[in-house]
């Protein structure tokens, strides 16, 4: 799978598949990515953090994002209760802010628009991240004190700026 760069500020990404050997580095980032939000909440638990990742860990529907043949981040698209469920989203802390983001969220999307499938993810109350979901045409769902969920049918626009405001 392979992808590119999209904007000025957007390094050149691939897409590879995951691999066993990639669990601990991505443990490790999403213990990186999520402190600060899990801390806010009053959830941070450093075990716990990496091993939620474990327990979960898929390498038939992971992929790592690599930039200059290093793991950059991460994403999960897995088939669950009729939908595809994106998962361990994560990027390194010093590609964000780049596009990046919007740029491998548009890869899977288009993906998943391609199946006719419904995406469907959780995202932390507060976390930056529910911005770039919105952007890209994710609605809430359900939400609980420390979880939003999110949903985004096939071929869903984010609404225009005008219309959020």
């Amino acid at each position: 799978m392979s992808a590119g760069s999209t904007s000025a500020h957007s390094p050149d990404w691939t897409l590879r598949s995951a691999a066993t050997a990639d669990i601990e580095l991505i443990a490790e980032l999403r213990a990186t990515v999520m402190r600060a939000d899990l801390e806010r909440l009053g959830r941070y638990d450093e075990h716990r953090v990496r091993q939620r990742l474990r327990d979960g860990f898929s390498t038939r529907h992971t992929s790592i994002i690599v930039i200059d043949r290093a793991l950059a981040g991460c994403v999960t698209v897995r088939p669950a209760e009729g939908r595809q469920w994106l998962e361990h989203f994560y990027l390194a802390p010093h590609v964000q802010g780049r596009g990046l983001g919007s740029a491998v969220l548009r890869t899977v999307l288009e993906r998943t628009d391609a199946q006719g499938m419904t995406v469907g993810l959780n995202v932390l109350q507060g976390s930056a991240a529910r911005r770039l979901y919105e952007r890209h045409g994710f609605v809430v769902e359900a939400q609980d004190p420390v979880d939003v969920f999110m949903v985004r049918p096939p071929g869903a626009r984010a609404a225009t700026p005008a219309a959020r405001a």
